[in-house]
């Protein structure tokens, strides 16, 4: 592990909510907070109000006081500033790269306002070589141990990574995991009728789905044995069954698959979870390396 959770800062709202979170989970984990903002100067011929040199005193006290507001919450804190003359993509992706985890602020979240993730966000969250949080509505006083940590759970798909955040994150809280599994009814051109009597014959579909989910969870269960784990079950649509459990969630972790080189998707749980979901959601690479 790096030791290090990186802020993605914009000036806005949304992201001194992100702080706000990033330096209670810093705090939690005894890392180092670093807050970064990436910025390059664009004159246009547009007129404009305004020139390079106050723009950069503008951002660089967006960080200063960024930095005081958290320090005064958590005055034994290390907190570090960086302004990085780039892109913000790039920037972004190489701090979650380095960093135990990428925290930013998410504009909107819940079922009304949904589907207000910034296109800056999204293409991180696509490409991240590690850990992104997304921090969706202020977060003040002290942290809320014993809200649970809810991870979405897809045997035989989700990667190891996933799980040993989801699990840390507990553990780091004192907090239940609940462990949420949906579930549905294999079609006939899935199973053929003899696997469907041996399902049968094996007490059912649900066993054998509730079986396999034991022992996805069993090597963490032996590796993490002060987390209790609720494990929840249900037959339905997986985004709306993880939703449904994560209405008073800390946090909400879930994966994201990988794929070859230049094509890279959130997967339809993952997306529906980062813009209906009202706690702060992180999305795990599967392949996401040891932190």
């Amino acid at each position: 592990m790096s030791g290090i959770i990186t802020v993605g800062l914009d000036g806005t709202d949304h992201a001194s909510a992100a702080a706000d979170w990033a330096a209670q989970e810093a705090e939690r984990r005894r890392s180092a907070l670093r807050l970064v903002h990436a910025w390059v100067w664009r004159p246009t011929d547009e007129a404009y109000v305004g020139d390079r040199a106050a723009e950069e005193r503008w951002v660089r006290n967006m960080l200063d006081e960024a930095r005081s507001r958290v320090a005064r919450e958590h005055p034994a804190l290390d907190v570090t500033t960086e302004l990085i003359v780039d892109d913000p993509v790039p920037t972004l992706l190489a701090e979650a790269a380095r960093a135990d985890m990428l925290v930013l602020g998410s504009r909107g979240y819940g079922t009304l306002t949904g589907y207000l993730l910034g296109s800056i966000s999204m293409k991180v969250l696509r490409h991240a070589a590690g850990p992104v949080v997304m921090v969706g509505k202020p977060h003040s006083g002290a942290p809320q141990q014993a809200q649970e940590v809810v991870v979405g759970v897809e045997p035989g798909q989700i990667g190891d990574a996933v799980l040993e955040f989801a699990f840390s994150a507990a553990a780091e809280r004192g907090a239940t995991l609940r462990a949420v599994n949906a579930w549905s009814v294999p079609t006939a051109l899935a199973w053929s009728p003899g696997s469907l009597y041996l399902a049968d014959e094996a007490n059912g579909l649900e066993q054998i789905n509730r079986e396999v989910l034991a022992e996805t969870l069993e090597p963490w269960l032996d590796k993490y044995p002060q987390v209790e784990v609720v494990k929840h079950f249900e037959i339905g649509s997986a985004a709306e069954v993880l939703l449904s459990n994560s209405a008073g969630a800390g946090l909400v972790v879930v994966g994201r698959r990988s794929h070859e080189a230049g094509l890279r998707r959130l997967g339809p749980v993952t997306h529906a979870v980062l813009h209906h979901a009202t706690a702060p959601v992180a999305v795990v690479p599967h392949d996401c390396p040891p932190r």
